[in-house]
């Protein structure tokens, strides 16, 4: 099977490359080869791969810039993926996108199930409820699912930018009124892969009878603020030293964004349970494993820093 994954330096995409690398052919291009701000020019990408199943994690998650960069980020996050749903759809080609809790009102207090109303309050979500409108329209088999507060030990997240400011601040404000479930990219990538490679043979099939939109996050729930106090803890108790005494939390109206960002960003996980029998990890029980990750990361650095400050600079003219 030939399987183009996109956005594979990102931190869903990185985590599914090592899980489906050994059940068929990774097409990982870079973005001189497959631009989803180009959208004109996917049609003829997708002629040369010829994939078998297309993932797409790849998106424009500049939810702040995106306030003034609308034109991009529609083009990113619904123009690219309304051609690879077209094309795919044409050859009946299954595709997995991603989609965001970005796409509702972040009003009340209950979970939202798949089909709430949705409502964005930010250029971001309308941008990814566009390319999921334009993937169910296009009408072949595929799976979109619904994730948020995404991070991992590796790349820009909130789990690394709290580590860093921790490690330099007295004080930490964080936004305690902002309530969802923070969710590892290996969480979703592991998801992902028991809803697949079992039924790579089928997929189309699959997704015809319970694809559409699946949310797909860690169970439980909890703030900013105390998702930020759990890395805290878990982070000393790991031996790193950091200079944070207090983790304050603070009302979203004490910290202005350009975008607006849901209150409740509880997503109901009942349909990815009774169409796929895939039970996730309470957010608590996930968070550990990228600790340990983080702090793995932050040693192998400082044992490499000395060697290669040990280096001799070559004598220059």
């Amino acid at each position: 099977m030939r399987i183009l994954l996109t956005g594979t330096g990102g931190q869903v995409g990185g985590a599914l490359q090592s899980l489906l690398a050994r059940r068929g052919t990774i097409i990982a291009p870079d973005l001189n080869k497959f631009d989803l701000s180009k959208p004109d020019r996917l049609v003829r990408a997708l002629d040369t791969f010829q994939p078998d199943l297309i993932i797409n994690p790849a998106a424009y998650t500049a939810v702040d810039r995106a306030e003034d960069e609308r034109e991009l980020a529609f083009r990113i996050n619904a123009g690219g993926p309304e051609v690879i749903a077209k094309w795919a759809a044409k050859r009946c080609v299954p595709l997995v996108h991603f989609s965001t809790d970005y796409v509702f009102d972040g009003s009340g207090n209950a979970p939202w199930r798949e089909d709430s109303p949705t409502g964005p309050l930010s250029v971001y979500g309308a941008s990814k409820l566009a390319g999921d409108t334009a993937i169910c329209a296009a009408g072949g088999p595929h799976l979109i699912a619904r994730t948020s507060w995404v991070y991992a030990a590796k790349g820009a997240n909130f789990l690394r930018t709290i580590a860093r400011l921790a490690a330099e601040r007295k004080e930490l404000r964080i936004v305690g009124d902002q309530i969802g479930a923070p969710t590892t990219a290996r969480t979703v990538a592991n998801a992902i892969a028991d809803i697949a490679l079992p039924n790579l043979s089928n997929l189309n099939e699959l997704f015809a009878r319970k694809g559409g939109v699946v949310n797909l996050v860690c169970a439980g729930e909890t703030s900013w603020h105390g998702f930020a106090s759990a890395i805290v803890a878990g982070l000393r108790s790991r031996g790193l030293r950091l200079e944070v005494e207090r983790v304050i939390p603070i009302a979203t109206a004490d910290f202005p964004t350009k975008a607006i960002r849901p209150g409740n960003s509880r997503l109901d996980l009942s349909r990815l349970k009774r169409q796929f029998g895939v039970t996730t990890p309470n957010w608590h029980e996930a968070l550990p494993v990228e600790l340990d990750d983080f702090v793995a990361l932050q040693e192998n650095a400082a044992r490499a820093e000395p060697a290669r400050s040990s280096r001799t600079e070559p004598i220059r003219d």
